[in-house]
């Protein structure tokens, strides 16, 4: 258990400390972005496809 605290503790007082959460920062701004895209684009091939599916589907008769 002492050997975890030292860990924590160097872990602190080094420089490393605040660069790692800049860097964690980043990351989380980067997933917010692709979750964002991710929902854009879900809602658009959403709706293509179901257009897609009308025009078919009134094309063959079968509405």
């Amino acid at each position: 258990m002492t050997s975890i605290k030292k860990a924590v503790v160097t872990f602190l007082k080094k420089e490393d400390g605040p660069t790692a959460v800049e860097y964690a920062v980043m990351l989380a701004l980067i997933i917010v972005v692709c979750i964002a895209a991710i929902t854009a684009l879900g809602s658009t091939a959403s709706q293509t496809f179901s257009y897609v599916n009308g025009q078919v589907a009134s094309g063959n008769g079968a509405s």
